[in-house]
C-alpha cells in the first residue's frame, strides 16, 4: 500500500506542477502577451583558469517576436555588475545595467523596430572576474518564457576536469546524476560538458553542478 501511494504521488506531482505553470503562463499571456518566445537557447560557461578566478560566458538565443513595435529587450545575468566585464551583444546595443538581488539586468536597444512573427538570433557574451569557483561549482538557467529547446555547456581547463556532475531541477526537487559520456575532451585538450533539454519546464531553474 505505501509503495502504491508513493508511486501515485511521484506521478501526480510533476503533472500538477506542469499544469500550474501552464495555467499561470496562459493567464499572464491573456492579460499581457509576452514580447517573444524562445526557439533555441544555448549557453556556454568557459572556466579559463584552474582556480576558477576568471571565466567567459556566451549564449545564443533564437527568438520569435509575439508583439509589434518592439524596440528593446531585457537580458538577465547571474551575478553582480562589478564582476561582469566587456558585455557584448549582437544585434543590439546594451544601454542600461541595474542590479536586483543576485542578478544584473541589461536593457538592450535593438536599433530597429521588430514586428509580430519576426525572428532574430542574438549572440551575447561577457567575461567574469573577481569570484573564485571553489571545490564545488554550478551554473543556472531559469526558464522565464516558453522555450522549445535549450542547451547548457561548461568548459573546464585541461588540467582540472570535473570528477562528478549532476543536474538539479529546482521546482521538481529532482537531481539527475550525469554519465561520464556527457564529458568530452575538445581538440585544445579542455573538457566540455553538455546538457540538452527539449521543451524545458516553464518557471523551472536548471542547475548544472560539479565537483572538481
Amino acid at each position: 500500500m505505501n509503495t502504491n501511494i508513493g508511486s501515485l504521488e511521484q506521478l501526480l506531482f510533476p503533472i500538477l506542477g506542469d499544469l500550474y505553470s501552464w495555467g499561470k503562463s496562459m493567464i499572464q499571456k491573456l492579460a499581457k502577451p509576452d514580447v517573444y518566445e524562445v526557439l533555441y537557447y544555448e549557453s556556454t560557461l568557459e572556466i579559463l583558469d584552474p582556480k576558477g578566478r576568471e571565466g567567459k560566458f556566451s549564449k545564443i538565443e533564437k527568438v520569435k517576436f509575439l508583439q509589434n513595435n518592439v524596440i528593446a529587450i531585457q537580458d538577465q545575468i547571474w551575478g553582480v555588475e562589478k564582476n561582469i566585464v566587456e558585455y557584448k551583444c549582437s544585434p543590439g546595443i546594451p544601454v542600461d545595467f541595474y542590479q536586483s538581488g543576485h542578478k544584473t539586468f541589461v536593457i538592450i536597444s535593438l536599433r530597429e523596430v521588430k514586428s509580430k512573427n519576426d525572428m532574430e538570433e542574438f549572440h551575447i557574451q561577457w567575461n567574469l572576474k573577481g569570484k573564485v569557483i571553489g571545490y564545488y561549482g554550478f551554473w543556472e538557467t531559469y526558464i522565464d518564457r516558453f522555450t522549445k529547446q535549450m542547451s547548457q555547456k561548461v568548459i573546464f581547463p585541461e588540467n582540472r576536469p570535473p570528477i562528478r556532475l549532476w543536474m538539479m531541477e529546482g521546482m521538481q526537487k529532482k537531481t539527475i546524476e550525469m554519465d561520464k559520456n556527457k564529458m568530452v575532451q575538445l581538440p585544445d585538450k579542455r573538457w566540455q560538458v553538455v546538457w540538452d533539454k527539449k521543451t524545458p519546464r516553464l518557471f523551472e531553474t536548471y542547475t548544472l553542478k560539479w565537483k572538481w
